[in-house]
């Protein structure tokens, strides 16, 4: 691997798949105009299909399946490790995969997904290759690549270990994660990778504890990102969740905040995860607010054997052709 050194000053089967819907409106939320509906019955009018037609989740391979992320004759892409000095002055470390025919194709830009790690974990941890304890995402993406399954992607994993906070910050007032992804990530990546520099090509994923960073920073940054992917997380406490509703809840309940979505807002979890009540909960709100959504509940618990097959699934799904902004 190859370390670029940088100094960086910005001033900035197998599953159920549930694909969610709007479950009612906030009381808060105005009525649509109803419609005659049989013998004259008033009818609500039916919500309004997203920006992006609605994509089809691949069925999620088996819990003990692994040849989606086996070293197959495939093209493969390159990761290398990337460092740059964040707006605190503080050194950082990032992997990145790059696809293949990255450094053959030199006009090619390509879409970029943002992977968050898990708590105690680092931004190696996706990229390994150790089948009990890695995330084996080159290996995925490759797979998929080659198979026309995917697109050819550039795929950043940043280490937000002693940044990712389990509690929303109010709008305005960026936590340590967010500020150091609008001021420093993203503009680092966009600067030093043949990337499509817009919203609708940058999605962000995380588990666990990367799925606090989903939450936190891709919420009040719909500017930045047009894609949220959440594996195995939720809000801990009752009262974080009151907190994302008190500063969020106005934004969902806008009739065009759907729009900001390309892809509807994905969340999974295993059947015997310990994040998985906490991910029901903020799926009810999302729901409360017909925010469009997918919910996926695997077998299996909070472990890399799920977090690569959700990787899988939504690598399939990233960064469609269409029209919609």
């Amino acid at each position: 691997m190859r370390t670029i050194g940088i100094l960086l000053t910005s001033a900035v089967a197998a599953c159920l798949i549930v694909p969610g819907a709007a479950s009612g409106q906030s009381p808060s939320t105005p009525a649509s105009a109803p419609a005659a509906g049989p013998a004259g019955r008033p009818m609500m009018a039916p919500p309004k299909p997203g920006v992006c037609p609605l994509p089809i989740l691949a069925a999620l391979p088996a819990l003990d399946e692994s040849s989606f992320f086996a070293r197959t004759a495939v093209p493969h892409g390159t990761i290398e490790q990337a460092k740059y000095t964040n707006y605190a002055g503080v050194e950082k470390r990032l992997h990145v995969y790059l696809p293949p025919g990255y450094e053959q194709a030199t006009d090619a830009r390509y879409p970029v997904l943002y992977l968050n790690h898990g708590g105690g974990d680092d931004d190696a941890k996706w990229s390994s290759e150790d089948l009990r304890g890695g995330g084996n995402a080159g290996s995925i993406l490759d797979n998929l690549i080659a198979a026309g399954k995917a697109k050819a992607m550039i795929v950043v994993m940043p280490n937000t270990r002693g940044c990712a906070a389990p509690e929303p910050s109010p709008i305005g007032n960026d936590d340590k994660c967010t500020q150091e992804y609008v001021k420093d990530i993203v503009p680092f990546v966009d600067s030093h990778y043949r990337t499509k520099a817009d919203r609708e090509h940058r999605a962000l994923a995380g588990l666990s504890m990367g799925g606090f960073v989903v939450l936190h920073t891709g919420f009040p940054h719909l500017d930045n990102f047009s894609e949220l992917y959440i594996y195995s997380s939720g809000h801990i406490s009752e009262g974080a969740l009151k907190k994302f509703d008190e500063y969020y809840g106005p934004a969902m309940r806008d009739a065009a905040f759907n729009d900001r979505f390309r892809v509807p807002l994905y969340m999974a979890a295993g059947e015997t995860d310990i994040a998985l009540k906490n991910g029901q909960k903020d799926l009810a709100l999302f729901n409360q607010y017909g925010v469009r959504n997918f919910w996926v509940l695997s077998s299996g618990g909070h472990e890399w054997a799920n977090w690569r097959r959700y990787l899988y699934q939504t690598a399939q799904i990233m960064f469609p052709d269409c029209g919609g902004k």
